[in-house]
């Protein structure tokens, strides 16, 4: 039987023992022609007989490929990523909020290659454990393979100053914010992911004006922006969270890392806002409460009215910021934890090789042929390979 040209349709051939014979042709002598985009011939097979070669090969989008190239050990391992630190806590008794954890992506940009076996790290950050004692506590780091994003700073307070501290934020990945103070100016923290080796998205912890006795205290930073820093009036609203950032990189379009809201302080006033991808409010010894951040993977707290009360937590897995803590001896807010999620083609799966209290899901993006690996806890190694 010979087979000279098919259009369409389907050559039943089930009934010949003999072979197929198909066109031949070299890099001279196109049998068919494979030129995309303008070809009409994609999915076109032939026989390569240049010499040393005699391999089947499929016209594809990008021309001639040989055909054992053609199935999914020619797909790359492209990862996109996005890897976010604990955030830092709010301070206690008339406290600041804390700066969120460092962020670090590349969604929508350059990808990473990976090799299918090599063993790649994942930490995932806590959040800080808001107090009552009396010093800033930072988030803990997030990591996948070499990339570090630093844990955030906490936010510091009225009451850190009259036990012999300073009420300067915290340094961290994001700034922890100054926390109220009797007269004299201080300063959020510093942030300290922009400038690691790592890169990344962090920002600065609001500053404190006291010149007038003032009590509120300042918002931390987020990854998108400044906390906002305390007004020098006395009875004032506490500072704002700064923004996260909005990365869709799970299809969800949720805000990360935002700062936490410092306390307000008086009849009439309002604790801090805290920013939005999940930090927590502040809190107000009289006043209304601070509304916790939203549109994130969870929500920040709101704060809270009355004295002592605590200042709201910041959302789970969102690297966020806890709230400024009422007076007087009010715990601080929580931080957020950080998390790593992990974009990546369909052909492959994740295997958690080793570690410690790993938790997960993955998700498949089905327009796109991709999946989304969601790591929320845990710390060890993990593999890509190929899905039989």
């Amino acid at each position: 039987m010979a087979l000279t040209k098919v259009s369409t349709g389907v050559v039943d051939m089930s009934g010949n023992t003999g072979g197929l014979v198909i066109a031949k042709g070299n890099g001279t002598n196109e049998q068919p022609t494979c030129n995309p985009p303008t070809t009409n011939n994609l999915g076109s097979i032939r026989e390569n007989t240049d010499s040393g070669v005699n391999k089947v090969e499929v016209c594809t989008s990008t021309g001639w490929r040989f055909l054992e190239e053609v199935g999914p050990t020619s797909i790359p391992l492209t990862v996109e990523y996005l890897v976010v630190a604990g955030g830092g806590a709010g301070g206690n008794g008339m406290g600041a909020g804390g700066g969120a954890g460092g962020l670090i992506h590349n969604y929508g940009g350059t990808p990473l290659t990976l090799n299918t076996g090599n063993p790649y790290t994942v930490t995932i950050g806590n959040g800080a454990i808001g107090s009552t004692s009396n010093f800033t506590v930072n988030g803990s780091n997030s990591v996948f393979d070499n990339l570090t994003a630093i844990g955030g700073g906490g936010g510091s307070s009225l009451q850190m100053q009259r036990n012999g501290g300073s009420t300067t934020g915290a340094d961290g990945g994001s700034g922890g914010g100054s926390g109220a103070s009797d007269p004299g100016s201080y300063s959020g923290g510093a942030a300290l992911q922009p400038s690691s080796s790592s890169g990344g998205f962090g920002n600065a912890g609001g500053d404190q004006n006291g010149s007038q006795g003032t009590y509120p205290g300042a918002g931390g930073g987020g990854a998108g922006a400044a906390g906002q820093s305390a007004p020098s009036d006395s009875g004032i609203d506490g500072g704002d969270g700064g923004v996260g950032i909005q990365i869709d990189i799970d299809g969800n379009n949720y805000y990360w890392a935002a700062g936490g809201g410092g306390n307000g302080h008086g009849s009439g006033k309002t604790g801090g806002n805290g920013g939005l991808g999940g930090g927590g409010a502040g809190s107000n010894y009289s006043g209304a409460f601070g509304l916790g951040g939203g549109t994130a993977i969870n929500n920040g707290s709101n704060g809270s009215t009355g004295p002592s009360q605590p200042g709201g937590n910041a959302g789970v897995n969102t690297g966020s910021g806890g709230g400024g803590a009422a007076w007087e001896f009010g715990s601080g807010g929580n931080g957020g934890s950080g998390i790593v999620i992990l974009r990546y083609p369909i052909a492959y799966a994740i295997t958690f090789q080793t570690g410690v209290g790993f938790y997960s899901s993955t998700a498949n993006l089905l327009a796109t042929s991709e999946k989304v690996t969601t790591i929320t806890a845990g710390s060890g190694t993990i593999t890509f390979a190929l899905t039989p």
